[in-house]
């Protein structure tokens, strides 16, 4: 008779045989984040997901990500002019300048604590 069949070993660390679940939606910048550990800092993800931190890991992503979106919108928002009064007098403009607020904050956020 044959053994139990040991995991299997690479240089001292066990390899997973299963990854962790890709359906679990950490939000959109937690989800963004494990996608950049995934295809790029694979010794993170890897001492992430077997220390059992990834979950916790993109969930603080994903909390800081949107408190820094709700500190920095209304700073670029104010700094670019947008107004209650541009809404009345001019909602196309108004949704403009949101908009670009708005993704200006997503690049900063994305540099700052995704792509990281």
């Amino acid at each position: 008779m044959s053994s139990p069949a040991a995991p299997p070993r690479r240089r001292g660390h066990l390899i997973l045989d299963e990854e962790p679940e890709q359906d679990v939606f950490y939000g959109e910048y937690g989800d963004l984040r494990r996608d950049y550990l995934q295809e790029h800092k694979s010794k993170l993800w890897m001492v992430l997901v077997n220390s059992g931190k990834l979950a916790d890991h993109l969930k603080g992503v994903e909390r800081m990500a949107e408190q820094r979106m709700d500190t920095l919108l209304p700073q670029l928002m104010k700094a670019a002019g947008v107004t209650e009064e541009l809404k009345a007098r001019d909602q196309m403009a108004w949704v403009g300048l949101v908009n670009n607020c708005r993704a200006r904050a997503d690049e900063i956020i994305l540099a700052d604590l995704v792509y990281v």
